[in-house]
């Protein structure tokens, strides 16, 4: 039988604390993961001990909303990795353009910088016209930050290299208004997405789509729970779709690892697999 430290056991009743009461389902997460992120919302919230915090978040709806934000780490950045956004724009857009119209999912869009990022590009090769882009997030906070299209114009140096880098066609202040400290992106780029709540712990496929990209969000997850979201990846896309996983992110030793096939292996794009029993 398994051995567990006080603290490990608390962070396991908070977690199935947090299910019961809100239905957030951080139950097959990294346990590690969750630990670092659990400890350091204690410091946050002055609470001296998990159970102390669990109480609180169950007493307390605002309570819970700052440590959801703990919890889900709403960290992006825009053309992260941008040679996984030059290998989109030169291997997957090619064949993209072949299909009348398109459905591309950002699954764990967090505050929205991939979301932003992938309209550009889309923008630049013709074909944001005829795209319906899902973003989807379990954080409402970040969904709302996402849907808003401002960030910090501090950052947009950084971002405009990485833009340049991932082949960008003309230069990233095109596309936004800078103001007050803060850079707004056109709004034109946001009209086909549809920005809402999903949770790959426990929602199901609501759409057939072309193209997933679900990057440095699985890191967090455990194994079972890894199988679960590539299982509704492959559900979802339609006959020879692609899938964008993160940089440290893998299906080598993935059950689902047979019904995908690497395409752009060292940018982890892969495309559903063309056996007609996968």
């Amino acid at each position: 039988m398994e051995t567990l430290s006080t603290g490990d056991i608390e962070i396991r009743l908070l977690i199935e604390a947090i299910y019961l009461r809100y239905s957030y389902d951080f139950r097959d997460y990294s346990e590690a993961s969750q630990a670092r992120r659990v400890l350091l919302a204690m410091t946050q919230m002055d609470c001296r001990t998990v159970s102390e915090l669990q109480s609180l978040v169950l007493h307390d709806a605002e309570a819970f909303s700052r440590l959801l934000q703990y919890l889900t780490i709403p960290i992006s950045e825009m053309f992260r990795d941008p040679s996984y956004f030059l290998a989109l724009r030169e291997h997957v857009v090619p064949l993209l353009k072949t299909y009348p119209s398109l459905k591309i999912w950002i699954a764990g869009c967090s505050t929205g910088e991939e979301v932003v990022s992938m309209a550009i590009l889309l923008h630049e090769e013709g074909l944001l016209e005829r795209c319906i882009l899902y973003a989807t997030d379990i954080n409402p906070h970040s969904l709302d930050r996402a849907r808003k299209g401002v960030y910090a114009l501090d950052r947009m140096d950084h971002y405009a290299r990485s833009y340049r880098q991932a082949g960008g066609h003309a230069d990233l202040s095109d596309y936004y208004t800078a103001a007050y400290g803060a850079a707004l992106f056109d709004r034109a780029l946001l009209e086909r997405v549809s920005f809402s709540d999903h949770s790959l712990a426990t929602d199901s496929v609501f759409s057939e789509t072309h193209l997933i990209c679900c990057r440095n969000v699985m890191i967090y997850f455990n194994r079972q729970l890894q199988e679960r979201a590539l299982g509704l990846f492959h559900e979802s896309l339609c006959h020879r779709g692609f899938l964008g996983l993160g940089s440290k992110e893998s299906l080598d030793f993935s059950t689902h690892a047979r019904v995908f096939e690497p395409f752009v292996r060292n940018e982890r794009i892969y495309r559903k697999s063309a056996l007609e029993n996968a």
